[in-house]
């Protein structure tokens, strides 16, 4: 069993009959009162994102979580192909429940299988990928000091906010948890 005092980035558990991954939390303490757990989960089952809130010292079912190196290889519909780095095995997995995330896959991209009880429930991107833009409207010069932003569109089809310094054909870095710009990626 574990409690929310265990709660860390990352922790699968049990609760309710799901599977949920956590994502971020946050303590909070009022006066007097126990502490209370607000935090942003993520259901294995559906990969939809909640937030949820815990009274300290809620209990959970700790949940046997095994996380296996894989490979992005192609689309086949609606599902993204996997092999797994170990067997070679090819295991489809459905898009929708990678949610946002499916616009962040590119050919060979290495990738972790979340399995629990030796079932694949989810797929864990690496939290930064590179990524090429392939449209923006084009900067005015003498603004590329400020701190202004325009929208990019890059080559998985993603659009995020940009600084105004980067054209097309410019290779950048992405925060693969919340789309957004971290930083120009230096040339290969």
């Amino acid at each position: 069993m574990i409690t929310t005092s265990d709660f860390k980035q990352g922790l699968v558990f049990e609760d309710e009959g799901q599977f949920w991954q956590i994502i971020s939390y946050q303590q909070h303490r009022m006066s007097q009162s126990r502490s209370t757990y607000r935090a942003t989960v993520r259901s294995l089952a559906s990969g939809n994102v909640f937030e949820k809130s815990y009274r300290e010292g809620t209990k959970f079912r700790d949940v046997p979580v095994a996380r296996r190196e894989k490979q992005y290889i192609y689309d086949e519909g609606s599902n993204a192909v996997f092999m797994d780095m170990e067997t070679y095995e090819q295991v489809s997995f459905p898009k929708e429940r990678l949610g946002g995330q499916a616009k962040f896959l590119q050919e060979n991209m290495q990738v972790l299988g979340v399995y629990v009880d030796e079932k694949l429930t989810s797929i864990e991107l690496p939290p930064n990928v590179i990524l090429t833009v392939v449209s923006t409207v084009p900067g005015i010069r003498g603004d590329s000091v400020s701190n202004m932003v325009k929208p990019a569109t890059l080559d998985t089809g993603l659009e995020i906010q940009v600084p105004l310094f980067i054209k097309e054909g410019d290779r950048v870095k992405v925060d693969t948890r919340n789309s957004s710009y971290i930083e120009r990626a230096q040339k290969e």
